[in-house]
C-alpha cells in the first residue's frame, strides 16, 4: 500500500461483533492494546462481557491502533466500531480528511444527536477541540426589550457586542476594558440536548440523574463523570450554631441510610440471569418436591472410587455420582427430557440429555451444561464435570456451553444449605436441588445409627411432568443413592 493509499483504504473499523446468540450489547471488560500498538490477524486485543459470558475478540487487520472509541467498563451496542487501525502506517502522518473521526460528544445509537452550530470541524479523539466557530446563532429577543434590537440580527440598529465578550477582547489587545454597566443576570439553561459523551450518558441514566439538571465544567460545556458524582453526592453540611432543639431522629435516619447505600448497575451474566428467572417463573408452572435419604453407601462408594485407577486424573466427588443417579433416573423416565413450545403448541421430546450444572461465579450464576452426558462413561462424566466448573471459575464458559440444556442440578450443599425451590432454566423440564450431606439419627435395620443423610428437592414443568411422574423420578434418584448398585442394574 503506498502513500496516496486513500484513508477509507488505509484506517479500518473494528465493530462489535455478536459473539452469542442474537445478543445486542457487549460490556468492554479490558483493553489489551492501546494506541500506537501494533497488532496482527487474530490477535486478541480486547475481553468483553455479553449477557452470557466473558468473549475475547481477535483483530482481523494487521497494523497500528490509531484510536480506541470506548473506555473499560462502558457497554457497547452491537455493529458500534470500537477500534480504529492504520493498516498502513509507513504511509505517512494520517491526513485530518482520512483518519476516523469519533465524536466525544456523539449520542449513542437511536438517539438525537446534539445540535452543533454550522462550520464546525470534526476532530479526533485526543487531538485537540474543534476551533472556534465563526456564525454566532440570531438570538430570541429577550423579554421587555425594545423592538428591533436583536443581538446579531439586521434590524437597522446597530448590535451591541456582548459585555463579557468586549471584555475579552480588550485583555486580548492589551488594554483596558472599560466596566460595562449591566447588572449580573442569572446564567440563561442550556438550550437543545445536554452535551455528554457517551459513557457519560450512561452513567447518569444508570444513577437516575438528570443530564439537564447538571451544570456542566468541561470545556465547551461538556458534562463530565464527575458532575454526574456531583449530582448523585449528597449536599455538604453547613456549620450552624447550635439550635435548642435536637434534629428528630428520623431526619438522621434518613442522612445515614442513604450515606450507607450503594448502586451497583445491573449488566451483563447477572442481569440476564435476572431476566431468564422472572420468564421462567412467570411462564412455567412450577411444581417442588422434596425426599430425605440415607446416601451412606454412596459416600463410602465415593471414597473407594478416588482409590480407583480407572479414575486417576479426574475429580470424584458426591456431585458426580448424583448426576449419575439423575441421568439413569431419566432413562427410565424419558418423558420428563422435554420443551415446551409455545409458538407451536407442542411438547418436543429429547432423545439426548444436555445436563446442566449450576455454577456461581463472580460475574453471577451461569448454568454450563454437558452435552449428551446420558452417554458418557463414569470417568468421562467426571472429567467433563471438572472441566465445566474449573472453565465456569476463570470466566472462561463459552456461549454455546450454555446453550442447549435439558435438565439442571444446582448444589447448594457445597453452601451448608440442606434444601431449596429451585427455579427452572429456561427452556428445560426440570431441575434437581442437591443439599448439604450431614450425619444424622437414621432407623437403618431397625435400630437407630447416625448415619450420612441429605434431602433432594426436584422442581418441574407442570405442563410437561405432571405429579405422578415428577414423583417417579425423584424417588429413584433416591432410590439408586441410597443403594448405588442399582447404577449397574438400573443402568
Amino acid at each position: 500500500m503506498t502513500a496516496s493509499t486513500t484513508g477509507a483504504q488505509r484506517f479500518r473499523e473494528f465493530k462489535m461483533p455478536d459473539v452469542g446468540e442474537g445478543l445486542t450489547e457487549a460490556e468492554i471488560l479490558k483493553w489489551y492494546v492501546q494506541p500506537g500498538d501494533i497488532v496482527t490477524d487474530g490477535q486478541v486485543i480486547c475481553e468483553v462481557e455479553t449477557a452470557k459470558a466473558a468473549v475475547e475478540l481477535p483483530i482481523p487487520y494487521d497494523g497500528v491502533v490509531h484510536a480506541l472509541h470506548f473506555d473499560e467498563g462502558v457497554t457497547v451496542d452491537v455493529g458500534t466500531a470500537i477500534i480504529a487501525v492504520d493498516t498502513d502506517p509507513g504511509a505517512g502522518p494520517a491526513p485530518e480528511s482520512a483518519a476516523p473521526v469519533v465524536d466525544a460528544t456523539a449520542a449513542p445509537a437511536g438517539e438525537e444527536a446534539d445540535a452543533e452550530p454550522q462550520g464546525r470541524q470534526a476532530v479526533l479523539v485526543g487531538y485537540g477541540a474543534a476551533p472556534a466557530s465563526t456564525k454566532r446563532r440570531a438570538r430570541k429577543p429577550q423579554p421587555g426589550a425594545p423592538a428591533g434590537v436583536q443581538t446579531g440580527v439586521q434590524t437597522g440598529v446597530p448590535a451591541q457586542p456582548e459585555p463579557v465578550n468586549a471584555m475579552l477582547q480588550a485583555e486580548l489587545n492589551g488594554r483596558p476594558a472599560a466596566a460595562a454597566p449591566v447588572a449580573p443576570v442569572a446564567p440563561a439553561p442550556q438550550a437543545g440536548r445536554p452535551l455528554a459523551k457517551p459513557p457519560v450518558r450512561k452513567l447518569a441514566k444508570d444513577l437516575g440523574i438528570d443530564l439537564a439538571t447538571i451544570a456542566p465544567t468541561g470545556p465547551g460545556g461538556i458534562i463530565t463523570r464527575e458532575d454526574v458524582h456531583a449530582a448523585v453526592a449528597p449536599a455538604p453540611s453547613v456549620a450552624v450554631a447550635p439550635a435548642p432543639a435536637a434534629v428528630a431522629p428520623a431526619e438522621v435516619g434518613v442522612v445515614d441510610a442513604a450515606a450507607r447505600e450503594r448502586r451497583v448497575p445491573v449488566k451483563g451474566v447477572r442481569k440476564a440471569t435476572a431476566q431468564a428467572m422472572v420468564n421462567s417463573a412467570f411462564t412455567a408452572p412450577h411444581v417442588t418436591e422434596f425426599i430425605t435419604v440415607d446416601v451412606t453407601r454412596t459416600m463410602k462408594l465415593v471414597q473407594q472410587l478416588k482409590q480407583d485407577p480407572d479414575m486417576a486424573g479426574v475429580r470424584v466427588n458426591p456431585l458426580l455420582l448424583v448426576a449419575k443417579a439423575l441421568l439413569v433416573a431419566i432413562k427410565r423416565h424419558p418423558e420428563v427430557n422435554a420443551a415446551w413450545d409455545e409458538a407451536n403448541q407442542e411438547i418436543v421430546y429429547k432423545d439426548y440429555i444436555n445436563l446442566g450444572i449450576a455454577a456461581a461465579t463472580p460475574r453471577g450464576l451461569i448454568v454450563p451444561n454437558i452435552k449428551d452426558a446420558g452417554v458418557k462413561t463414569l470417568p468421562q462424566l467426571a472429567a467433563e464435570l471438572g472441566e465445566l466448573v474449573s472453565t465456569a471459575r476463570e470466566g472462561k464458559t463459552s456461549p454455546a456451553a450454555m446453550s442447549g440444556g435439558t435438565v439442571t442440578i444446582t448444589n447448594v450443599g457445597v453452601f451448608g444449605v440442606d434444601t431449596g425451590t429451585p427455579i427452572l432454566n429456561p427452556g428445560e423440564s426440570a431441575i434437581l436441588a442437591f443439599g448439604a450431606v450431614k450425619l444424622q439419627p437414621w432407623v437403618h435395620k431397625g435400630k437407630v445409627k447416625a448415619r450420612q443423610v441429605t434431602t433432594l428437592a426436584l422442581s418441574f414443568d407442570h405442563r410437561l411432568v405432571d405429579g405422578e411422574l415428577g414423583s417417579k423420578l425423584l424417588a429413584d434418584v433416591a432410590a439408586i443413592l441410597e443403594h448405588p448398585k442399582r447404577l449397574i442394574t438400573w443402568g
